[in-house]
């Protein structure tokens, strides 16, 4: 079995899927509208300079080939063969055709491990083919694939070869939906842009949308990777993949739904329940460099730019504009988008001082009001001028389109910007007028010279805010200290809180003084020893959430408010639950008041640990302020992280309150994912709340779960 973490299959065994010499149709058919039949009319059409095998025991001849009667005649060796035949014939034409020493196979057949019982068997057995011969599966339950740069369409689907011309960059697209594949090609190439290879991965039986990622990593013709997944299955694989793509300067975009859904598995503590497996999927990836689109729409507008311009968008944004009342709307959405909207003046930008006429400020959106269409030279001049900044990250033209006269006039000074020459960072064009009358040859003119073009504002800031956003990111690592925790080793299921805090104190984690006591004498002594006033907490396994069973008890002031507590305490949990049987009590001097936030740590058995932290409290869950931070994270990233919340004004004093210690924060979340990191037993765990004390003064956490597998 081929370790998780690592390649499954080298670029020469894929070459044999995506770069076939020959191919083999099974189920080759000159019915309209019949999967073989378009699959057949596709090679043919776009001359595959291959060998063509079509298999059909009922014709002799099909679009002028030979055709072989069973996959037993076809010659040994063939590179790939399609199968476009009903499910309950796949496994065996697949063991056939592995046994005759075919690379790869394209299942498009559904009614396997989606389907039921029945189905995942076949599809298990099919795994089990391809690990023992070695054989490429792609699907079952896929559209196929198609090179674009070679013109090798393996798809049920009419396609439109749009092959890329030499020199020309290209988006390679690994997808888990044949029918998103499709789309994103059909968005992409009316842009100007164009696709070097598509493959959709469907039930991914034998390989998956991370080995065609390490091809495209390869893959010379492919500049920008956009992606649509469901599920990982190999996710330490794929982040793997993900890493070479970043150092090979080849960014990846990716849609994958999941942030809506209800139904996120039950943990013991609310780390658990905050840290779904979405955001923790999300979390692992944004340090991996990878860039998230929202919807479908957003998937192929963040590739359009990504591949239209060498240079991803930086922060600080700069527009140019032609109307007021479209200025004050910019600010409006670039703020709701997240863009960082430089100030441009007229003290602070001379350059551009020199190119406006004198009744126009220098301002950002700059405001040039109609006179391009009299002096259409202006475009160029001032697009020119805030693409030469280096204070400018990113450029709009956020333009009024009209009709073809007006496009006339004011596409070709704007395309004459880069038309030769790259100024370092991206140029997008964003009408404003979206169905304004452009004609086809501006809108490829400007992709030709590196110019994104769409038809709406709102569309270009949401793209260029999630590229700029990739900019903004440290994805420097830092040295991870593990940090091993001793006397863990054998432990199962839920270790309670007085338990959890003698296994973590040792580590770094600072808790409150405490003591264990199992009676009610030794409650009062403990409470002796520490000083009054104290809290009393019922201490069981079995008791998540203590205060729900009145579990809790604070202030106490005296021995014999101990002693009755103690007591009482009993009691309420019986009442309660009267099969948790209580381990004792923890005793503990009672703290000051501070903001309640709370850290945790969850271990993914795939993603591997990740820390959760934020804003505590009874509304923990409902408004869920926080965030996730991956254990190579130093304590400024983490830093950072905590002042991204929604509430971090509250951390850097708000209205007269003080400013809190976040340095102290900090350094409990890098102990805690370090800690994570040392002992991969540990499931879950929980502190909450963790109170945050002014400037200088720390932290503490008061209560502590531990889930341990």
């Amino acid at each position: 079995m081929t370790p998780m973490t690592t390649r499954r299959f080298t670029n020469k065994q894929i070459d044999r899927l995506l770069r076939p010499k020959s191919v083999a149709v099974i189920g080759a058919s000159d019915r309209h509208g019949a999967l073989g039949c378009t699959l057949l009319n596709n090679l043919v059409q776009y001359e595959f300079d291959g060998d063509v095998y079509p298999v059909n025991p009922k014709r002799d001849e099909l679009q002028g080939l030979k055709v072989y009667k069973d996959v037993k005649e076809l010659p040994a060796g063939v590179d790939c063969a399609v199968l476009a035949i009903p499910r309950p014939f796949v496994v065996q034409t697949v063991r056939d055709l592995a046994e005759n020493g075919c690379g790869a196979v394209v299942i498009y057949a559904a009614g396997f491990s989606e389907a039921g019982e029945e189905g995942a068997k076949d599809q298990a057995e099919l795994a089990r083919i391809a690990e023992e011969h070695g054989i490429i599966i792609e699907g079952p339950n896929c559209l196929g694939c198609t090179n674009y740069v070679e013109r090798i369409p393996l798809t049920f689907v009419e396609t439109n070869m749009k092959t890329p011309p030499e020199g020309a960059r290209a988006v390679g697209i690994a997808s888990q939906s044949g029918a998103l594949a499709a789309v994103l090609a059909t968005t992409l190439h009316p842009r100007g842009c164009y696709v070097s290879t598509s493959v959709s991965t469907g039930n991914e039986a034998a390989s998956g949308v991370e080995d065609y990622v390490e091809w495209l990593v390869d893959d010379p013709a492919t500049h920008v990777i956009a992606m649509y997944v469901e599920n990982f299955r190999r996710p330490q694989a794929f982040i793997a993949a993900a890493r070479r793509a970043r150092e090979a300067g080849k960014p990846i975009v990716m849609l994958h739904p999941g942030k809506s859904d209800k139904a996120q598995e039950s943990a013991a503590t609310h780390t658990g329940a905050m840290a779904g497996n979405y955001a923790l999927m999300k979390a692992k990836l944004i340090r991996e460099g990878i860039i998230f689109a929202d919807t479908l729409e957003e998937l192929g507008d963040i590739a359009t730019i990504a591949v239209t311009c060498e240079t991803l968008p930086g922060a600080n944004m700069a527009v140019l504009g032609e109307s007021g009342a479209l200025r004050g709307l910019a600010f409006d959405l670039a703020q709701d988008v997240g863009l960082d909207l430089i100030e441009l003046n007229d003290e602070n930008s001379p350059k551009l001082r020199e190119v406006l006429p004198d009744f126009v400020p220098v301002s950002n959106p700059t405001d040039i009001t109609a006179i391009g269409l009299s002096e259409p030279e202006i475009y160029t001049n001032l697009l020119t001028a805030l693409l030469e900044d280096e204070r400018i990250g990113s450029v709009v033209a956020s333009i009024i389109q009209s009709d073809p006269i007006t496009s006339e006039i004011k596409f070709p000074a704007i395309q004459k910007v880069l038309d030769g020459r790259d100024l370092g960072k991206p140029l997008v064009f964003a009408g404003v007028d979206e169905g304004a009358n452009v004609p086809e040859k501006y809108i490829e003119g400007l992709a030709r010279v590196g110019i994104p073009y769409f038809p709406s504002t709102e569309r270009a800031y949401r793209a260029i805010a999630r590229l700029a956003d990739l900019a903004k990111r440290d994805l420097s690592d830092c040295s991870v200290k593990a940090i091993k925790i001793e006397g863990i080793d054998g432990e199962s299921g839920v270790i309670p809180e007085y338990r959890a805090k003698d296994l973590l104190r040792p580590l770094g984690v600072p808790f409150p003084e405490s003591t264990f006591a199992a009676t009610a004498d030794d409650a009062a002594a403990a409470a002796d020893a520490l000083g009054y006033p104290v809290v009393m907490k019922a201490q069981a396994a079995a008791l998540g959430h203590k205060s729900d069973a009145g579990g809790v008890i604070l202030n106490l002031k005296s021995a014999d408010d101990v002693r009755e507590a103690f007591d009482r305490m009993y009691g309420n949990v019986s009442a309660y639950d009267a099969s948790i049987s209580l381990d004792g009590v923890l005793v503990e001097k009672m703290g000051t008041m501070g903001t309640e936030m709370i850290v945790g740590a969850k271990h993914d058995p795939q993603w591997g640990p990740v820390v959760l932290a934020g804003f505590g409290g009874v509304t923990a869950e409902i408004l869920k302020d926080v965030k996730l931070f991956t254990p190579d994270l130093g304590e400024e990233q983490v830093r950072e992280g905590l002042l991204q919340l929604k509430q971090a004004p509250l951390l850097t004093g708000w209205r007269g309150s003080p400013a809190l210690d976040v340095d102290a924060l900090a350094e409990m979340i890098v102990t805690m994912g370090r800690i994570m990191v040392g002992n991969p037993s540990i499931r879950e765990v929980d502190l909450n709340p963790v109170i945050v004390y002014p400037l200088g003064q720390g932290v503490i956490a008061l209560d502590a779960l531990m889930l341990v597998d």
